[in-house]
């Protein structure tokens, strides 16, 4: 019965997330027909409300220029099936002709993939769906400009919230790096390869959810830019642009001393005693970070808390003379200099805000 609760409330919960591109949707496809109907005086305006519906979707986040890629794709599809197919009739190969045509035309007018999919997906339709003796002609054409359109006022009107978007793929990115850099310090703490096996596959798999998170900073973005009721959102957004390259840095790096941490460990070197420390005091700063960032404020805490775990992570502090074991210290130093630079410094400040290399500040 747990069993059954737990996977209604994970169920429930995905519905939560995808509501509003739901609402979007529909309140879309209705406004399309309506439109299309009473306002421009077409009786069957099918492409209308399909249109409204394929260049919103269901995705949460759908970024305003990728809807704008769609419509321009729909368009497209449906003018160059109408003209091709009321000329040359509907058949296999006229059908294979205006899927080819239809997305060449795409390619040309703005190269993306988005729209030559949807340029040849919206060519098949005319061409299977509507018979070439059917009167539809430029109708349909505009039909799907119309649908595109509302779409893209629907986003604007009723758009997502651009910081939670940012929120929860940054809670994911944050926390990937936190647990990693936990993962290696027990794994060093323990001398278990295994453990730090675990880490450095983990860590691989990061790479999709640092591009999910730049993605739906790009998404967040577009958002505040053209829904006016999110306008003041944009300068919340600016501590999450800052803190993605960085974030994306930082991984990498920590996917480095993940590698040469393994190695230390097989081939028995000396790791010194205090380098889990270190690695845990990090994992806590991007804890820190993590939350400092959902609360739109300025990282200040997380930038005193890096330096304050660098400070120990020097050559006096550290030692350590085994080839990987060098390896690591030298990411650790990386490490400080990213999640500083994600706190809104420059490379040359964190680097200065550092301290030596050789010993204590």
């Amino acid at each position: 019965m747990g069993a059954v609760r737990a996977e209604l409330g994970r169920r429930l919960q995905r519905w939560r997330r995808t509501a509003l591109p739901i609402l979007q949707a529909a309140l879309a496809a209705g406004l399309a027909w309506f439109v299309a109907t009473a306002l421009v005086g077409h009786p069957h305006p099918f492409f209308a409300p399909i249109s409204a519906v394929v260049c919103l979707g269901v995705s949460l986040g759908q970024r305003p220029r990728r809807v704008a890629e769609l419509v321009v794709g729909v368009s497209v599809g449906v003018g160059v099936g109408d003209v091709l197919i009321s000329q040359i009739g509907s058949g296999p190969w006229q059908i294979a002709l205006v899927v080819a045509l239809a997305m060449s035309a795409a390619v040309l007018l703005d190269g993306g993939a988005v729209i030559a999919l949807q340029s040849g997906s919206s060519a098949v339709l005319v061409a299977t769906l509507l018979p070439p003796s059917s009167n539809g002609g430029f109708d349909r054409m505009v039909d799907a400009l119309i649908g595109g359109v509302v779409g893209l006022a629907v986003t604007a009107l009723l758009p997502a919230n651009p910081l939670t978007i940012a929120h929860r793929h940054g809670k994911v990115v944050l926390g990937e790096l936190s647990t990693a850099l936990r993962g290696i310090a027990s794994a060093v703490a323990e001398h278990d390869t295994a453990k730090a096996s675990d880490a450095l596959a983990q860590l691989r798999k990061s790479q999709t959810a640092i591009e999910d998170f730049k993605d739906a900073l790009k998404a967040g973005q577009e958002i505040a830019t053209i829904a006016p009721i999110r306008w003041h959102r944009r300068n919340e957004l600016d501590h999450y642009r800052e803190a993605a390259v960085p974030v994306d840095y930082a991984l990498r790096n920590t996917r480095v001393l993940a590698r040469r941490a393994l190695a230390a460990i097989r081939d028995g070197e000396q790791v010194p005693d205090n380098l889990p420390d270190v690695l845990r005091a990090y994992a806590d700063a991007v804890d820190l970070l993590r939350t400092e960032l959902a609360g739109g404020d300025r990282p200040e805490r997380t930038r005193k808390a890096v330096r304050d775990a660098a400070s120990t992570a020097t050559t006096t502090e550290l030692g350590g003379d085994g080839f990987s074991t060098r390896v690591v210290l030298a990411q650790i130093r990386s490490l400080a200099v990213d999640l500083l630079q994600a706190t809104g410094l420059s490379r040359a400040d964190a680097v200065q805000a550092l301290p030596p290399l050789t010993g204590k500040p």
